[in-house]
């Protein structure tokens, strides 16, 4: 059994990780300041004797040095969520993305020189490829982003900075570290509040309102069940050979918007017509995104046994069956 803290724990994919390590018998330690997060994600395991959820904010870094004093493991997983957090509120972006990571790596580093290993994984995300004009995404590839008078850049700049800081403590101090890049993870509990296109398709869909397809809908994406991405990250943690390496974490298997709206619609069985909208209606003058975004997982597949169970038909069913329980128990 291992203390361990999850950052950012009552959010989307940090509650499933909470549930997962409480079924592995670890003492599970969760701090987050709802903000996009949300105690109901949790509330299977709130009651729980293993968990211990302290609802403050990773900006606060008295409240961090004391939740690092004492764990074997972090998951970090607190950030600026979802593109139109990101387009309307960019200084929040840099700021939260930063600062706790460094707070957090400093007091791990500290502890490490005082003889204490303690495992970090940063959550990173596949917006720190920026605009790389590949076909598909490998972990060594070059970082490509737009102007700084293009706030969108601003996120995958932060999450690259902290891959930079967390790999130099790994480089420097021999800091157990692992970095996953997140590809569009999706399932229960996501909101699309902050933009999320998957559980804003559904919504509109089961409310009998038009699917919003942004652009044209040819973008391409690839959406990972959360349940095939945790495994992923646990089994990383997990492994000594992950130490200071960049895993591209989710699903190669892409689709366009338009087809996934499609499937959307197919699979709530509603009438519901696809409309399209402009970047610039949706997210401002300034917005630029990305045609196709797809992961090489030769990596994580030569360093443990990734083999997602959920493909993309699965995934989608999933969240609309989720979506559909809650709409009947009047969430």
């Amino acid at each position: 059994m291992k203390n361990v803290l999850v950052t950012g724990g009552a959010g989307f994919i940090g509650s499933h990780l909470c549930e997962s390590l409480l079924q592995q018998q670890h003492q599970v330690t969760v701090v987050d300041n709802v903000s996009t997060g949300n105690r109901s994600n949790l509330s299977e395991v709130m009651d729980h004797p293993r968990l211990t959820y302290v609802e403050g904010d990773v900006q606060d870094f008295d409240l961090i040095r004391r939740l690092v004093a004492d764990v074997d493991q972090v998951y970090h997983l607190a950030a600026a969520v979802g593109v139109a957090l990101i387009a309307e509120q960019p200084i929040q972006t840099i700021e939260t993305n930063i600062q706790p990571t460094q707070w957090i790596l400093d007091e791990l580093v500290k502890r490490k020189l005082a003889g204490d290993d303690v495992s970090f994984m940063l959550a990173s995300s596949s917006e720190v490829y920026g605009k790389n004009p590949k076909s598909v995404w490998s972990e060594d590839d070059d970082l490509v982003f737009g102007s700084t008078t293009r706030a969108r850049w601003s996120y995958g700049v932060s999450k690259a900075i902290d891959e930079f800081l967390a790999l130099a403590c790994w480089r420097q101090y021999e800091l157990p570290v692992v970095i996953a890049r997140f590809f569009n993870v999706v399932g229960p509990r996501q909101t699309g509040t902050y933009g999320m296109v998957l559980p804003r398709f559904v919504d509109a869909a089961l409310a009998h309102r038009p699917l919003i397809v942004h652009n044209d809908g040819a973008q391409q994406r690839c959406f990972a069940h959360v349940q095939d991405v945790i495994g992923a990250v646990v089994a990383l943690m997990q492994t000594p050979a992950s130490r200071g390496q960049v895993y591209n974490i989710g699903s190669n298997e892409p689709v366009t918007m338009l087809e996934l709206a499609q499937l959307v619609v197919e699979f709530v069985g509603a009438a519901v017509p696809i409309e399209f909208q402009s970047y610039a209606d949706a997210y401002g003058q300034d917005f630029e995104d990305i045609r196709r975004r797809v992961p090489d997982l030769s990596r994580i597949q030569a360093t443990i046994d990734y083999q997602p169970q959920f493909d993309l038909s699965a995934t989608v069913q999933d969240v609309v069956r989720w979506k559909r329980e809650m709409l009947d128990a009047g969430c």
